[in-house]
């Protein structure tokens, strides 16, 4: 099998492309230097040459506050950007799986959000990322739109090296308290992702790590597993106002999962803890 990484240097991509090379798969990953996904001639010429059996889209603008002044890049990495990648999988008959967000929701929920929930994105970032939803559902056939939330792994940036390094400076560190949701660790997620891509069964599944917490509840775990003493200050979102609202409450549900018969990932703590031993 041959797969195609896009965003092959980002943090998810990067665990993509070594878990799917583990299993022995022929994988082409591709970073923004190798692969202009917004040059459609580009992308053509790419996924024509190989021929992928399936397509891991992870390439995307994710700055989430610099979106909001600059809406342009945004969509056209975010939403024209997967229509090229969605328009040259479909004429090689390649599986799609396009990496998509929490963000598609507006964060007024007060329980679990499944896949058959209405989107209602408040931020320019999730606007843009569900504009690529579409995008693959109207240009695609067998595709897996794949939401999930607070992402962290070995490579690149997160939350989790961000509360890292401020402890290494601070001694005190304030984080929010009411915005909740569910961390997913990079490495489950990828894991899932390549049990998707061996079926047929397509369609939007939201992925992201069993639970839910907050901000603050998420840094004192992450200094508990570290060992760190670093003391954690709860506070409210109004306290770090910023370009791009947060959602409040962003937990996803995981219903096309169970019913699709694929089990769920492990509880985001115990994940916690295998992020650390491999770290």
């Amino acid at each position: 099998m041959k797969v195609l990484v896009t965003g092959a240097n980002g943090q998810l991509g990067m665990d993509v492309v070594l878990l799917f090379r583990k299993r022995g798969l022929d994988v082409y990953g591709y970073g923004r230097e190798e692969l202009d996904i917004t040059n459609q001639q580009q992308v053509n010429t790419v996924i024509t040459s190989i021929q992928p059996d399936v397509v891991i889209h992870t390439a995307a603008y994710t700055q989430v506050d610099l979106a909001e002044s600059e809406p342009d890049k945004a969509y056209l990495v975010n939403a024209i950007g997967t229509r090229n990648i969605a328009v040259a999988a479909h004429k090689v008959d390649a599986k799609l799986v396009y990496i998509s967000t929490d963000y598609v929701f507006d964060g007024t929920a007060t329980k679990p959000i499944d896949e058959f929930q209405p989107t209602n994105p408040q931020t320019i970032y999730g606007k843009s990322k569900l504009a690529g939803e579409q995008f693959v559902r109207e240009l695609h056939n067998k595709f897996f739109i794949v939401r999930t939330s607070w992402v962290y792994g070995v490579h690149g940036n997160n939350f989790v090296k961000t509360m890292l390094k401020l402890a290494e400076k601070m001694d005190d560190i304030k984080v929010v308290d009411d915005q909740i949701g569910s961390p997913t660790y990079t490495v489950d997620l990828a894991e899932k992702l390549a049990e998707l891509c061996g079926t047929e069964k397509y369609g939007t599944y939201h992925i992201s790590n069993e639970g839910q917490c907050s901000w603050y509840e998420f840094a004192c775990e992450i200094f508990r597993i570290a060992g760190k003493d670093t003391k954690v200050i709860p506070c409210t979102s109004e306290d770090f106002q910023r370009l791009a609202k947060r959602p409040k409450y962003s937990v996803l549900k995981h219903q096309a999962l169970d019913i699709n018969g694929v089990s769920l990932l492990s509880n985001w703590t115990c994940s916690l803890s295998k992020y650390f031993k491999k770290e």
